[in-house]
């Protein structure tokens, strides 16, 4: 399995951003997905997740609201919605593929594939 973010960039505080990340192989839909960020000299932290499906999503209460997941299991892409950035939002962005079709956690150790990540800074 190999999963591609992009859609990085720099945007000023308060913008919109959406960051996609295309999955191989014939599975993708049989595996909840997740969106993990890293600033530098940070820990990896859950950012939001989406079940095998489409119609469960789980966000950390910091980005309820401002973050959007989404998947398209035809393109085998879930995407990443970003509004109302902060500073704070700045990091690498990761896409994961769970190890279950459903969400059971919002630990890096529950998905067993990973993207290259894709930066996202904010900033004026």
């Amino acid at each position: 399995v190999q999963l591609q973010a992009s859609g990085g960039g720099l945007v000023q505080p308060g913008g919109s951003l959406s960051v996609s990340c295309v999955a191989s192989g014939r599975s993708f839909g049989s595996y909840a997905m997740g969106w993990f960020r890293q600033a530098p000299g940070k820990e990896r932290e859950f950012v939001a997740a989406i079940n095998w499906s489409g119609s469960m999503t789980q966000y950390t209460d910091s980005e309820e609201g401002r973050f959007t997941v989404s998947r398209d299991n035809v393109k085998n892409t879930v995407y990443l919605e970003m509004h109302g950035l902060k500073p704070e939002d700045t990091a690498t962005y990761y896409c994961g593929r769970a190890w279950d079709p459903v969400i059971r956690t919002m630990e890096a150790s529950g998905y067993g594939y990973w993207g290259q990540g894709t930066l996202v800074t904010v900033s004026s």
